[in-house]
């Protein structure tokens, strides 16, 4: 049984595959490099929700297959709940471009003068299943603090400047097993996995 999974990101495909495998074993996972290419929809609705199944829908349409899709970002309470489903375009720069970079300091330059008591955050993931006639979205989320510099080298993103909650260390600075099992990405899939798995299997 195959499943595209609606996304260029390498690392993003890893960790999805990483977190799957256990629980649906005999799906694999596919990227959009795995399928044709088509026309990627523009992210144009306000919530994680809505962008999750934009992706989604749009994948089942152009491969046929079952489709899975995320999307994902840090909400940050002093920001009001900002960058949210802004976060991969907060700076403005694309991401082949060094736009994880310009995104972190940017984030970091307007909490410059944010106090720790202040600087609660949650990373917060939408994901969605679409095959014909079938739609679900479950939602992960990882709340913790925004730190004061980036620390780490690994995950990507917001990771190097984020700290999950009960944890010193930012995210960047975790093994893939531990992220695996507090993030919102995590979460969200060991959600979903077991209706994917039913629908398949159906």
């Amino acid at each position: 049984m195959k499943v595209v999974l609606a996304s260029n990101n390498a690392k993003k495909l890893d960790e999805l595959r990483r977190i799957l495998a256990p629980l649906v074993p005999e799906v694999e996972v596919l990227g959009l490099r795995d399928v044709a290419d088509y026309d990627e929809p523009a992210e144009t609705e306000p919530t994680f929700e809505g962008n999750a199944l934009i992706k989604a829908r749009a994948a089942l349409a152009a491969t046929g297959l079952p489709s899975l899709a995320d999307d994902s970002g840090i909400c940050v309470d002093a920001l009001n709940g900002m960058p949210g489903v802004l976060s991969a375009r907060w700076s403005g720069v694309p991401k082949d471009e060094g736009g994880d970079a310009a995104n972190n300091r940017l984030l970091l330059a307007q909490l410059a003068d944010v106090p720790d008591e202040r600087r609660s955050a949650s990373f917060r993931c939408a994901m969605a299943f679409c095959a014909p006639g079938v739609e679900i979205v479950e939602i992960g989320e990882m709340p913790g603090r925004v730190l004061h510099e980036e620390r780490g080298a690994g995950g990507f993103g917001y990771d190097p400047l984020f700290a999950a909650d009960g944890y010193e260390v930012s995210t960047a600075e975790l093994s893939r097993e531990d992220k695996d099992a507090i993030s919102h990405r995590g979460r969200a899939l060991r959600a979903i996995a077991p209706r994917i798995a039913d629908h398949l299997r159906s």
